[in-house]
């Protein structure tokens, strides 16, 4: 999916609700004025029942190039797409939408990029220090906190870096099937379990992955095995987890998360959700840019630097 150099007057926007909290507006604009481009880039607070009205301003109004996508607008704005790429028809989400202009006139096209954000993210997280898994970039054994869209693109995210076996750590097992069907697609072993279950399994994943909206893990830090015993503080409550496995959190405002602050207590390795936000959005700016060959390293530096995070 390529888009042309954009013209004066470019725009483009994150959409989701609540969106206050978006860190996108700064990443993005750090990355054009980097690159010289001029893309306008703005929080727009949106609801399913809008994505039809949005979409033909996409079409209609002069200057878009593109549209990042983040909840609850993933799956909502499929429909009013032209082309949506293999990787969105499989998982059913998407996170970006670029407005495309040629001579059959506007084309909306549709990718997700959060796959490579989880990826690019835990890799780092192996690269900053911590243990080599046994197998694949990521490990043997992974589980993704939730089912939702970005579980979605999490599981993607495991099949490409040579995870074995998935578990889905939900509210309710029923309501996963359909991430158990992807799962099946993409080759992985996969099942999913009640998180109320899951204490006794923590020490055998090399990695986890929260894809729970902002404060919706909190009150699951306890039922996973992470919390306080006996009433004592959670530091140093060893040996709940294998050491140094990775949790990459999604979300990212507040930081650090409860379920951030007691894993690294227990002696894992905590990946921030602005690092996979910075990471799918270097190839946001490359689709909404136009630009492809570029010092992608700087220009990812210079985003990591806006929002305070060390440099990959």
């Amino acid at each position: 999916m390529t888009s042309a150099s954009p013209a004066p007057g470019a725009r483009a926007a994150v959409l989701g609700h609540p969106i206050g909290h978006s860190r996108s507006p700064l990443l993005h604009s750090t990355a054009y004025r980097e690159l010289g481009v001029g893309i306008d880039y703005t929080a727009i607070d949106i609801l399913p029942e809008q994505a039809e009205q949005f979409a033909a301003r996409l079409r209609t109004e002069p200057g878009w190039v593109g549209v990042s996508v983040t909840m609850p607008m993933k799956d909502a704005l499929i429909p009013y797409v032209d082309e949506p790429s293999e990787r969105v028809r499989r998982l059913g989400a998407l996170n970006t939408i670029v407005v495309s202009r040629g001579a059959d006139g506007v084309r909306l096209l549709a990718e997700n990029t959060d796959v490579e954000g989880i990826i690019r993210s835990l890799e780092g997280a192996r690269t900053a220090g911590a243990p080599a898994p046994a197998s694949g970039s990521v490990g043997q054994s992974i589980a993704i906190l939730g089912s939702g869209n970005t579980a979605l693109a999490a599981l993607e995210a495991c099949s490409l870096m040579g995870a074995a076996t998935v578990e889905l750590l939900v509210r309710n097992p029923e309501r996963a099937q359909g991430a158990l069907e992807l799962a099946r697609t993409l080759g992985l072993e996969a099942t999913a379990l009640p998180y109320t279950e899951a204490a006794t399994r923590l020490p055998g994943y090399d990695a986890m992955i929260s894809t729970l909206p902002a404060r919706a893990a909190d009150t699951w830090v306890q039922a996973l095995g992470l919390g306080a015993r006996d009433g004592a503080e959670s530091v140093g409550n060893t040996g709940v987890i294998k050491p140094g496995a990775v949790l990459l959190d999604v979300a990212y405002d507040p930081w650090p998360s409860a379920l951030a602050t007691a894993w690294e207590a227990a002696g894992g390795v905590v990946v921030s959700g602005l690092s996979m936000l910075v990471h799918q959005g270097v190839e946001q700016v490359k689709l909404f840019s136009g630009i492809q060959d570029a010092d992608w390293g700087r220009v990812t530096n210079v985003m990591c630097d806006a929002v305070g995070l060390p440099r990959p």
